[in-house]
């Protein structure tokens, strides 16, 4: 029984057929564009109008490729971001070692300058920590026994005094700075030449001259030197400079505030004056009056009574 399709599907000629006609003409076409070159229009027309199709159609792989290339490029610049952060950690790191280094080198430079200066032998010294005390002012150098360090030395820095080296040990010594309240040092105007001490205020960091006289020749912003009268400073030290000055009522003693001229809360490196001068004696002590009076006394002849004088007769 043979089977026929219905009239609506009928193909027409055989596939065989088909096949070789589209493939000479195929073979036609091929040849007449390589010989002559006739379709370059036709070929250029059809690429313009499947072009958006092409990209429809690429637009999905292109999707994909791009989202990978993206997060790859993501993860590269974190990447990259984490590693210049670290670079400049390190880099900020090395930027305030350098610049510690200088501040240290200018004031070292100026300490061996103040040293050439000094009338008197000194040692280059550095703060190791303050002291543990946070009611005292006070710091902890690296020199001590070892190195000839006494008790009593003044400590200093280029621009004046520092302070007093108060407790050696054998590796390191204890300074008392300036401003400490159990501290005072002989001071003199530079303007005048006119004496007083300075004493310590504490953690304000300033300097007190008491007990000065109301009409004293004292104005703000003179300068005050080591006077040299306790033998422990040498004479010509800076010490501060008057920033304040209080008159009180008449017949009264005075306030003056002064500020330290030395870095005592800047600089890490002093110099250790090594100011190890002997004082002349005391002379002796005078005889009081009092017992020159009871020794001159018992040199004396010892006086006997006077015999009552015979009475006249009656």
């Amino acid at each position: 029984m043979e089977y026929s399709p219905p009239p609506l599907f009928k193909q027409g000629a055989p596939a065989r057929v088909k096949v070789t006609v589209f493939a000479l003409l195929s073979i036609a076409l091929l040849v007449v564009d390589a010989r002559l070159h006739a379709l370059t229009a036709v070929r250029q027309v059809a690429a313009t109008v499947l072009y958006p199709f092409q990209m429809a159609a690429l637009a999905p792989r292109d999707a994909l490729a791009n989202m990978g290339t993206y997060f790859s490029s993501i993860s590269a610049l974190q990447k990259e971001v984490r590693d210049l952060k670290s670079q400049q950690v390190a880099m900020a790191q090395v930027m305030q070692q350098a610049q510690l280094q200088m501040a240290e080198n200018a004031q070292l430079r100026r300490l061996m300058d103040a040293r050439e200066h000094l009338p008197v032998r000194s040692q280059m010294s550095e703060i190791l920590y303050d002291a543990r005390d946070p009611s005292t002012r006070r710091v902890v150098l690296d020199r001590g026994t070892r190195s000839g360090v006494k008790l009593g030395l003044p400590v200093i820095d280029n621009a004046g005094v520092v302070g007093q080296v108060t407790r050696v040990f054998p590796f390191t010594s204890e300074v008392t700075l300036l401003t400490d309240k159990e501290q005072a040092i002989p001071v003199q105007v530079l303007r005048n030449g006119l004496r007083s001490v300075a004493y310590g205020r504490g953690q304000s960091g300033l300097l007190d001259l008491r007990f000065v006289a109301p009409n004293a020749d004292i104005q703000v912003g003179d300068v005050l030197v080591t006077s040299g009268l306790d033998g422990i400073y040498p004479a010509g030290l800076a010490v501060a400079k008057v920033i304040q000055v209080e008159n009180l009522a008449q017949g009264a003693f005075g306030r003056v505030v002064c500020q330290p001229l030395a870095g005592i809360d800047r600089h890490r490196q002093l110099l250790i004056v090594m100011s190890d001068q002997p004082l002349p004696p005391r002379p002796a002590a005078e005889v009081p009056k009092a017992n020159a009076n009871t020794t001159s006394r018992k040199n004396l002849p010892r006086m006997e009574p006077v015999p009552p004088l015979p009475l006249p007769p009656q």
